[in-house]
């Protein structure tokens, strides 16, 4: 190989010799240490347009000379744009990064968009534009370079003021939000911002963006919101004010003849002015606005005052612990008088039985009798139940003491529940009735997984040998639907097993022990003669 390459190169230095300047030029391309990128490739057999011979710091040069277009040179001199900012000494060194000779497709760039430093540019990501990808300013097709730093030329589309504010958006927005952000000082215009106005949102009072000629009488924005519907004329600054729409200045007490009192002093104006303000007349009378409110229906007349004040409706100067043989206690307190009294106050003579008003509420109809306080108590139907359980035919012991009513009484006819474990632990007895319906054999009230059960002493079949690794379900296999029984032969379970066919008959316990099936002592017969088996 090297050979060769020597006989190469002196071919090339001979012909260089004989043909002059043509041959000079093939040596060079001989030499060159490989192809040249693809925009560069019309280059390719003339060197000189990049290299000057025995001088290799006028490269770079050529470089920005041959990229003038890209304006290069004037970022060094003014030391702006990315190469301006890395060039050192007021020189470029290109092959630093941009390397040629690799090949048509090599990428002789190497912008990593992972790692480049943005802020090495004329444009430093700040706020939002952080987090923006490459591709929403640096258009395909486009060079870097080339994108613009001007705020509109990007969020043309995205203007909602449609230029009538000019091209500079930085005079009020800023990076980090483009709608929450504003440096614009409204309190400089003719209409300074006060209370709510300050949050509202731009649009709000210039639709369209429209922001010359703005009315800024208040009914001209806020006719739709005027709940009195022009009753009261335009003058909303006359009670109204910037802070909050709901709350007036206007003292009612001072500028009229009725003092509002109570309860009256948060009603809104229409609630009691439902015409027009200057000319009707406005009764004083309480039936004459609260006749709908009046839920005795004219069963105590007219004269609201003699029970309720402006306090509140349901509050009443009528007291009926001492005007009456029934003492309103606990809930009843709360009820309103047509809870109870349906006819004529005057006339109407109403029982004081529970029963009697409570009989649609007597959920265990009627199983307990009608005595209800027996149980129950007036602060609450379900507080305070005094019922003991433990008198009862199902004392409440272990995890049942805490558990609620309502686990095992799925009705409030409390005589239906059954006492047994299984009707309310079905669906916990992962024996599924093998194991039979008698859940307090092996366990108890407790917890469901404290169980203590002895099959020796407990039944008659006594687990020894294999037997007493077994699980339950080994043997009881099928559903039990009544009694717990199973017979004690052992071909009941070990049938399969019988390699005999049943020859010997069902007595294997006569050859054969627990511990080993396959293991024959016939000395374990005890009934018969010993015999001496093979």
């Amino acid at each position: 190989m090297y050979n060769r390459l020597v006989f190469w190169l002196a071919f090339g230095l001979s012909m260089a010799f004989l043909c002059g300047k043509a041959a000079g030029s093939t040596l060079e391309v001989m030499l060159m240490p490989g192809e040249l990128v693809r925009g560069h490739a019309k280059f390719e057999t003339d060197c000189k347009q990049c290299h000057e011979a025995f001088s290799k710091h006028t490269q770079s040069r050529r470089c920005v000379d041959c990229h003038d277009h890209e304006n290069i040179a004037r970022d060094i001199k003014e030391k702006r744009g990315y190469h301006g900012r890395i060039a050192t000494g007021g020189e470029l060194d290109c092959k630093r990064c941009h390397s040629d000779h690799l090949g048509r497709e090599a990428d002789i760039i190497h912008l990593d968009t992972q790692t480049f430093d943005h802020a090495q540019t004329d444009f430093s990501l700040k706020g939002a534009h952080a987090a923006t990808r490459c591709q929403a300013c640096h258009r395909t097709g486009k060079k870097y370079h080339e994108a613009s730093v001007k705020c509109a030329d990007c969020h043309k589309e995205r203007n909602p003021h449609r230029e009538e504010l000019g091209s500079k958006c930085g005079d009020c927005h800023n990076e980090t939000s483009w709608l929450k952000t504003s440096a614009f000082d409204h309190d400089k215009t003719k209409f300074a911002l006060k209370g709510k106005h300050r949050e509202a949102a731009c649009n709000s009072c210039h639709p369209n963006e429209r922001y010359k000629n703005i009315a800024v009488n208040c009914v001209a924005c806020h006719r739709l919101n005027d709940v009195h519907r022009g009753r009261y004329g335009e003058k909303c600054h006359d009670c109204h004010a910037e802070k909050k729409w709901k709350d007036s200045h206007f003292d009612h007490d001072k500028s009229t003849k009725y003092r509002l009192e109570g309860r009256h002093s948060k009603v809104a104006c229409d609630s009691c002015h439902e015409r027009d303000l200057y000319k009707e007349k406005t009764s004083t009378v309480c039936v004459d606005c609260h006749a709908n409110d009046d839920s005795h229906k004219g069963q105590f007349g007219k004269k609201c005052a003699s029970c309720h004040a402006t306090t509140g409706w349901g509050k009443n100067a009528f007291n009926h612990d001492k005007d009456t043989k029934f003492r309103l206690s606990g809930r009843h307190k709360d009820l309103v008088c047509s809870d109870c009294h349906g006819g004529d106050v005057y006339k109407e003579k109403l029982p004081t039985g529970c029963i009697d008003c409570h009989k649609k509420d007597d959920v265990h109809k009627e199983q307990q009798g009608k005595l209800c306080g027996q149980c129950h108590n007036e602060t609450s139907w379900s507080d305070r139940i005094v019922f003991d359980h433990d008198v009862s035919h199902f004392p409440l012991i272990g995890t049942h003491a805490v558990t609620p009513c309502q686990e095992c009484h799925l009705t409030a006819s409390f005589k239906d529940t059954k006492p047994g474990c299984h009707s309310c632990h079905e669906a916990d007895d992962e024996h599924k009735r093998r194991l039979g319906t008698q859940c307090a054999d092996c366990h108890n009230p407790n917890g469901w997984k404290f169980w203590i059960f002895d099959h020796d002493s407990q039944t008659k079949f006594k687990l020894d040998g294999k037997h007493t690794k077994l699980n339950c379900h080994d043997c009881h296999i099928a559903r039990v639907t009544k009694d717990l029984k199973l017979p004690k032969e052992c071909n009941t379970c070990h049938q399969r097993d019988d390699i005999h066919a049943g020859g010997f008959g069902p007595r294997c316990e006569r050859c054969h022990d627990t511990e080993d099936f396959a293991r024959i002592n016939i000395n374990n017969n005890r009934d018969t003669q010993t015999t001496t088996g093979r």
